[in-house]
């Protein structure tokens, strides 16, 4: 089945009637919702219009009024190839292939 990806959150801030920084939340699901194999996780992230890692300035997205954003912009913003990595691992061992506890055996006697 495949991987449902939904964007449920989206908080602007802005400067001068512009957003530098956008709070991006998605929610990731797959299977079918209250059968085994259903799995949801939400992945959130900040990102700044630009930012400055060390002494280098990189843009992450050009500032522009919260009205002329595209949901599609939005989900573009998103960090997905990595969230499906992460989503694909997460489902891999929570319902394809879950730990097993060992079961006890109670009745053990220990021998003589």
């Amino acid at each position: 089945m495949a991987i449902k990806k939904t964007l449920t959150g989206a908080i602007p801030s802005s400067e001068g009637g512009k957003v530098t920084r956008w709070q991006l939340e998605m929610k990731y699901e797959q299977g079918t919702e209250g059968k085994d194999d259903y799995y949801t996780s939400n992945k959130q992230i900040t990102i700044n219009a630009t930012e400055t890692i060390d002494g280098t300035t990189k843009t992450n997205f050009t500032s522009k009024a919260e009205g002329d954003w595209t949901k599609k912009e939005l989900e573009d913003l998103c960090p997905t190839a990595s969230w499906d990595a992460i989503f694909a691992s997460q489902y891999e061992s929570v319902i394809t292939n879950p730990v097993k506890n060992p079961e006890p055996n109670n009745e053990f006697v220990i021998p003589s």
